[in-house]
């Protein structure tokens, strides 16, 4: 049973990691629609808002209805999402009510289930665990985009690709979420319930939002813009650099989940904060050819992978691998403003031509989080 849990919450977030692949689609919605860079990015950004506000709620929702019914329906909402997305070829609002705001609410039902589900079944491997649960939110994006390239290539619209997917994602999805459930015995047993008020003012998870909003922030203003971060990429390489990051973010979520096992988590965190705000400050070195985008990327979504594991791990061990759902879900939402990214970065592209301003900014405030965690990092012994 252990094993089927892990291979569904692998489908489940492979299915539900599609939104990284944006980027593809972003130039020919700009040619398609006459709408400009920043403008393109409003589905992204949006589903980056409503995504993390979500799951600030979706937590109590499992633990009240159990990991398989919040899946289903999360799977529901976040399929039909896509397919009422692709109607945006005639109004772009339907693109960004479906994948902006449906698919969001859909992702935030459905992501927190695997995640807590898995740190539940083992207990003594949480990094791990969860690197392993989310790999597939971005093995997904390497393999909705390659396939998505290719077809546009073909000539096939975004908006046609929406509506093919948003079928697919809806029968996987749901499928996955049938073989969702909690250790046997769990819901028996008796948690010390925690008030949201004494968490939410804890030093230590305003440090973790913090540096988590920093690290997210980093991977959305890269993420969403690949393909526009060096000026002469084809199509195809672009799409490759796309894939770059998202198959580097797959592997980052596992491996730096195993790292996250074996070190104190204030270190792992300061590591990971670090090597994001080193890339930034390089990218004006390192996005010169096409391959350095390759590498720039690569590097960008291994540092972004770790993101979505090293924090988990930390709720889960300060907190209890029981709170995860709810606790995480609290955390989780410094996706919010961690959204304003890709809209922050698109705005000085089209002011200027180039992301090195937003990349430094974001660098500096990653800075400050590595400080604030010097001042501090006796408290993230777990």
């Amino acid at each position: 049973m252990r094993i089927m849990i892990i291979l569904s919450a692998l489908l489940m977030q492979l299915c539900l990691g599609a939104t990284y692949s944006w980027s593809v689609y972003v130039q020919h919605i700009k040619t398609l629609v006459g709408i400009s860079q920043t403008q393109a990015q409003i589905p992204f950004s949006i589903f980056y808002f409503v995504f993390p506000l979500t799951m600030i709620f979706s937590g109590t929702l499992v633990d009240k209805y159990g990991p398989r019914i919040a899946a289903i329906c999360g799977g529901l909402l976040f399929g039909s999402g896509w397919l009422i997305s692709s109607f945006g070829i005639d109004n772009f609002t339907y693109t960004i009510l479906g994948n902006g705001i449906i698919a969001g609410i859909g992702a935030g039902i459905a992501y927190i289930v695997p995640i807590s589900t898995c740190i539940k079944w083992f207990p003594n491997n949480k990094g791990l665990v969860t690197g392993i649960a989310v790999a597939g939110f971005g093995g997904g994006a390497a393999l909705i985009s390659t396939v998505a390239g290719y077809l546009l290539k073909l000539n096939m619209t975004p908006f046609t690709l929406f509506g093919y997917f948003g079928f697919a994602f809806t029968v996987l999805i749901v499928f996955s979420g049938f073989f969702m459930q909690n250790p046997p015995g769990f819901a028996k047993a008796e948690t010390l319930k925690l008030k949201v008020r004494e968490v939410i003012t804890d030093n230590r998870f305003l440090i973790l939002y913090f540096s988590m909003f920093t690290g997210l922030a980093a991977g959305f203003a890269v993420n969403a813009n690949i393909k526009e971060l060096y000026s002469d990429a084809t199509l195809m390489s672009g799409v490759s650099a796309v894939s770059f990051f998202a198959l580097a973010n797959a592997a980052g979520r596992v491996l730096w989940g195993s790292i996250f096992d074996r070190f104190n988590s204030s270190t792992v965190i300061q590591l990971n904060l670090l090597s994001q705000a080193i890339l930034l400050f390089a990218s004006p070195f390192i996005l010169t050819s096409s391959t350095g985008l390759q590498i720039f990327s690569l590097i960008a979504g291994f540092n972004y992978g770790g993101v979505l594991v090293i924090y988990a791990g930390s709720v889960a061990g300060i907190w209890g691998a029981d709170k995860v759902g709810s606790i995480y879900g609290w955390m989780f939402s410094a996706n919010i403003p961690g959204a304003v990214a890709p809209l922050f970065a698109g705005f000085f592209f089209d002011l200027t031509g180039s992301f090195t301003i937003p990349m430094y900014v974001i660098g500096i405030i990653i800075l400050i989080a590595i400080v604030t965690y010097r001042l501090n990092k006796n408290s993230f012994i777990t």
